[in-house]
């Protein structure tokens, strides 16, 4: 009989993070519906009023005219004081330009419409000019004029999708979960869903969430299939391939990471991070680490490699440039100075190179070369 794949357990805010030491509910077959993408930026009609287009942003609104549309890429907004003095940043990202018409604030100006996403780093939900203020400055991803406008107005959004509730499937209840079912009580707790290796140790936890029913199983007598409803982010449906290849526990080959694609391999540096072991000791200082390049062909894959560099197969050092830089504080596997050896580095040479027009570009090859060297890293290319 195949071991369980999955873990309820009792949900405690006060221990988040020690998930497998809570009392568990139940041990389940499988899931349905577990695993969801977020969903794509939400994409909304704005105007640009009083706007006095220049640059790209001009060049494009030349050609809407023509065309209907015309796309022109990430408009940063500035926004201006009463002094004219800059205050903060709000951008639109897969900006395109649908047209525009006169303004009523100026003949020299144009309300101009566009379709675009709001950037998920802006630091709140919708920019409002100060008191006095003149509006905005407009400028591209890399600080080129795009212009100035008086007022931004969003005009259109779509509606947002309902997710649905996941399924545990051939369920085996017990502790409080079985007495809650037993005695018909309709609240039946909140729990967190882990995912389990082949040994019933906890490779990482799913999701968070309300169980709202249960029905007896087709999977057997005894058994019950659960529904929950999740209120913490649901995992990327490229995590079960990861889990797959970890059912052993933490993998002993290196490399296995680059049989999965992009979004595979970040699900990949999750799970890693989830299977830290925190606070050992770092090798002295002035260790050389080796990194095998032949697989680096996108970001994710130069996380991957590098966390397996430094701490092994299924091995982490940082997700991501931040994540990098505090991992080389210490207490990860390594710490500043040391040396690393990029082996094969003309592959990520000819992969990582520069995308134009595309919002929130990954780094090229040059910029993790000069990232790794201003963080005090011995980067050797070999």
């Amino acid at each position: 009989m195949r071991p369980p794949k999955y873990a309820l357990v009792a949900y405690d805010q006060d221990a988040e993070y020690e998930a497998e030491n809570r009392e568990t509910w139940a041990l389940c077959a499988e899931a349905e519906d577990l695993c969801a993408d977020p969903p794509a930026p939400t994409r909304a009609r704005y105007t640009l009023l009083g706007c006095g287009p220049e640059g790209r942003l001009r060049t494009a609104l030349t050609r809407s005219r023509a065309e209907g549309s015309a796309p022109v890429g990430v408009l940063v907004l500035t926004i201006l004081d009463g002094r004219g003095e800059p205050v903060e940043e709000w951008a639109l990202e897969d900006v395109r330009v649908l047209g525009d018409r006169p303004c009523a604030r100026g003949l020299a100006l144009r309300d101009v419409v566009v379709e675009a996403s709001e950037s998920a780093d802006n630091p709140f939900d919708y920019p409002q000019c100060p008191p006095l203020s003149p509006g905005y400055r407009i400028h591209g991803e890399t600080g080129e004029s795009h212009g100035t406008c008086k007022d931004l107005a969003r005009t259109r959004e779509e509606e947002p999708t309902t997710e649905s509730s996941l399924r545990l499937l051939g369920c085996t209840p017990r502790g409080a979960l079985r007495e809650a079912m037993d005695a018909g009580e309709e609240d039946l707790g909140h729990a967190a869903v882990l995912r389990l290796d082949a040994h019933g140790r906890t490779v990482q936890e799913a999701v968070e969430g309300e169980i709202t029913a249960w029905i007896p199983s087709a999977r057997g007598p005894g058994l019950v299939d659960l529904a929950l409803e999740p209120w913490s982010e649901r995992p990327p449906s490229a995590a079960p391939e990861v889990w797959d290849l970890w059912w052993d526990g933490r993998p002993t080959e290196p490399g296995l990471w680059a049989r999965l694609s992009p979004e595979g391999r970040s699900a990949w540096l999750g799970t890693a991070l989830a299977n830290h072991p925190h606070g050992g000791p770092d090798p002295p200082a002035g260790t050389t680490f080796h990194l095998d390049g032949r697989h680096v062909t996108d970001l994710p894959a130069f996380f991957c490699a590098l966390g397996e560099a430094v701490n092994g197969p299924g091995g982490y050092f940082g997700w991501g440039l931040d994540a990098v830089t505090d991992c080389l504080r210490g207490r990860w596997g390594a710490r500043q100075p040391l040396t690393l050896v990029w082996h094969d580095a003309d592959v990520a040479r000819s992969c990582l190179g520069p995308t134009p027009h595309v919002s929130r570009r990954p780094w090229t090859f040059e910029e993790l070369v000069a990232f790794l060297t201003e963080e005090g890293v011995d980067l050797r290319l070999a």
